[in-house]
């Protein structure tokens, strides 16, 4: 938890500091929608897939080029059908897990095109920070199904601006281990599509 909380103040230093010295500064709302998973390396979870949103503010910083994006969201994200035990005979526990969390990417783009319609690329670290977490499988399987409060993930994908709209689409794979349990090792891992309003 320490240590992602570095992370996370070292992050908005770094935003901070871009801002003291790029050149533009844009920013607004945004909104969308996400297909999450909840995998896992020991065949642990079935992986199928769930429907979450997300919603928040962004800002951009930078000339042309090259720009650094923070950006603050709350969303929701987990998996379906969770859960698989292997002991002796298989047993499938069906329900699903849900996360709500307050998301904070940091990412790095280059952006390419006329004014009025910029093309972009980008990628970076995001911090998702758990604030609320529910299951519908089986109270007897809480003990594999708890989860930590925070997890480590990084975003790639493109975008484009028209005007004053952003349309981006992002992939976010995670890379730390959700779940409290030494015996499993369980990523979030899912697919963005948003938009976005310019409002300065």
């Amino acid at each position: 938890m320490k240590k992602l909380i570095l992370v996370a103040a070292l992050l908005i230093t770094t935003s901070v500091a871009a801002l003291a010295q790029l050149p533009s500064f844009t920013g607004g709302l945004k909104a969308g929608a996400n297909y999450s998973q909840l995998k896992s390396d020991e065949d642990l979870t079935d992986a199928n897939s769930i429907l979450g949103y997300q919603f928040g503010v962004w800002t951009r910083l930078g000339g042309a080029g090259i720009y650094l994006q923070p950006e603050l969201y709350l969303g929701s994200k987990g998996g379906e059908n969770p859960i698989v035990i292997n002991g002796g005979t298989e047993t499938e526990v069906n329900g699903e897990v849900k996360f709500t969390t307050l998301d904070l990417p940091v990412l790095l783009g280059t952006r390419f095109g006329p004014n009025k319609l910029n093309f972009r690329l980008m990628a970076g670290p995001v911090i998702s920070f758990v604030v609320d977490k529910s299951t519908t499988a089986d109270s007897a399987y809480d003990s594999i199904q708890d989860y930590k409060d925070q997890a480590l993930g990084l975003q790639a994908g493109a975008g484009v601006d028209v005007g004053n709209l952003t349309v981006d689409l992002r992939y976010e794979a995670g890379l730390s281990n959700i779940s409290k349990s030494d015996k499993y090792d369980q990523k979030q891992n899912l697919f963005h599509l948003s938009l976005g309003l310019k409002l300065f």
